[in-house]
């Protein structure tokens, strides 16, 4: 996740940390370059240096940080160590949660919790999520899933003039695609859906969760492997998240749709955002809330300027330019010491990090500074 800034001259940072589901612990991973250069890696608590040159490019999934160096090798720092993947023949590359999903030329990989596995010798294009990775093989002619670390076919490749899937989503475990014959299909835990048999207006995928509109103008959501009509006209905007679809009626009605219940927040056109297991919102009296679980939580009387919303969390500024953190219904200060027109903070997951003086870097999480 996140690539390196360029208003961070000499230091760059990304922090990460995932959380698959609420009971599952997860771990911080961050990373900076000092000012003399030094790759240093922040894993749970403990500060490592991995490399002596800035690279040239990095991301950061939740358990692996892969990265292209100032010699243009392939790297991937896993578990404590760096590995060198390739030199020099790497194009592109993707990390999510749980994957690293990279093209060497036209060779799509995949390293999967340490191990290196080739997807296809000639790849044209390809989705990752969390846990899934669709691609298209050449050589087979054919769209292909990796899950649960298998390879399964989805849909055969026809010649079309728009080459096979018209249109596609893959979000954390779940893609959603309108295929050549303009059929609605999910692929999900493994298996082909088959959604709808006409076209549908507009799509939006998350975890578990797609929301969308049919051929005949019905607002639907896929969730957990059932399907429930919302609405019998297109909403006015909606944003799909974890188990979560935030939306606006066509009669005004700002509503959320979380784990197969639908909550009536009111009757006013919101400012609002989704973002993974979070719905942050303006309501009709101006203040901002956050929707996770089922609960609302207010955080100020007013919207903040500037905010970062991730997975469990909001990280904003308060009038008097204190940082503040919501995460999973607490609301706690982080710092007064930087200013929020600065761009030398960031939320990566539910982790903030937040730079002071030239090179010296701190981070928040779980009510604990680092």
């Amino acid at each position: 996740m996140g690539q390196i800034s360029a208003m961070f001259r000499k230091a760059f940072l990304i922090a990460s940390l995932s959380i698959l589901s609420k009971n599952i612990e997860a771990q911080p991973l961050s990373v900076y370059t000092d000012v003399q250069n030094q790759v240093m890696v922040y894993d749970n608590g403990v500060i490592r240096k991995v490399d002596y040159l800035q690279p040239i490019d990095m991301k950061v999934g939740r358990i692996a940080i892969p990265y292209v160096d100032n010699s243009n090798n392939f790297k991937v720092y896993y578990k404590g160590g760096v590995r060198k993947l390739n030199t020099g023949f790497t194009t592109n590359y993707v990390a999510s949660d749980c994957l690293v999903a990279f093209l060497n030329a036209t060779s799509l990989n995949v390293f999967d919790r340490g191990e290196v596995k080739n997807l296809s010798r000639l790849c044209t294009s390809y989705f990752a999520g969390d846990s899934l990775i669709l691609y298209f093989d050449g050589r087979n002619q054919q769209y292909n899933a990796y899950y649960n670390g298998a390879v399964l076919a989805v849909e055969p490749f026809l010649a079309d003039v728009n080459g096979g899937i018209e249109q596609i989503q893959v979000k954390s475990n779940i893609a959603a695609y309108v295929n050549y014959a303009n059929q609605f299909h999910l692929f999900y835990h493994g298996a082909i859906i088959n959604q709808e048999a006409y076209p549908v207006s507009s799509f939006q995928a998350g975890r578990n969760t797609v929301a969308y509109v049919d051929a005949g103008n019905q607002f639907k959501v896929f969730w957990d492997g059932t399907t429930q009509t919302l609405e019998s006209f297109p909403p006015q905007s909606y944003s799909v998240g974890c188990n979560m679809v935030a939306y606006v009626s066509v009669d005004g009605n700002f509503n959320i749709f979380f784990k197969g219940k639908v909550y009536k927040v009111g009757f006013f056109k919101p400012e609002y955002q989704v973002s993974d297991f979070v719905c942050l919102y303006k309501d009709a009296s101006g203040y901002s809330k956050v929707f996770q679980d089922g609960i609302t939580t207010t955080l100020e009387p007013y919207m903040p300027e500037k905010y970062l919303a991730q997975y469990n969390s909001v990280a904003y500024f308060d009038r008097n330019n204190v940082l503040k953190l919501y995460c999973n219904g607490e609301v706690n200060e982080v710092t007064s010491a930087i200013a929020p027109g600065q761009n030398n903070w960031t939320l990566s997951y539910d982790v903030v990090m937040y730079q002071v003086g030239t090179n010296f870097f701190k981070f928040y999480h779980q009510g604990r500074e680092y």
